[in-house]
């Protein structure tokens, strides 16, 4: 399988959600849900964590979705993901950057080979 690529330059198809999603490994999906509750600071039950990644609408995704100003823009701007922005990188995915940086290194990885 190809990997997939979010928005935000995250591969969806690497993330511990996606594969318990993809496994419908309830205990993984549990175990996942405690594990964020707590790094995140809010309650997260293990169907908020079930996601077949962000782009487009065909499955369960991740609870935060909804918030998420990245996924919203790119969205809007009909962008396949951020690396084929006019407006790369902009504030809010340069803010993401400074929490995952390896999100910015897939991106520009993409961005090189569009040349």
């Amino acid at each position: 399988m190809d990997p997939i690529i979010a928005y935000c330059g995250l591969v969806c198809s690497d993330c511990p959600a996606f594969k318990a999603t993809a496994a419908n490994d309830q205990e993984a999906l549990k175990e996942l849900a405690g594990n964020w509750s707590k790094e995140f600071g809010a309650e997260i039950s293990p169907e908020g964590c079930m996601c077949v990644g962000c782009l487009g609408d065909r499955g369960p995704q991740i609870v935060y979705l909804e918030q998420c100003g990245i996924r919203k823009c790119a969205v809007a701007r009909g962008l396949e993901n951020c690396a084929h922005c006019d407006d790369y990188a902009c504030e809010i995915l340069g803010n993401w950057f400074e929490s995952v940086p390896q999100s910015k290194e897939k991106l520009d990885s993409i961005r090189e080979n569009l040349s």
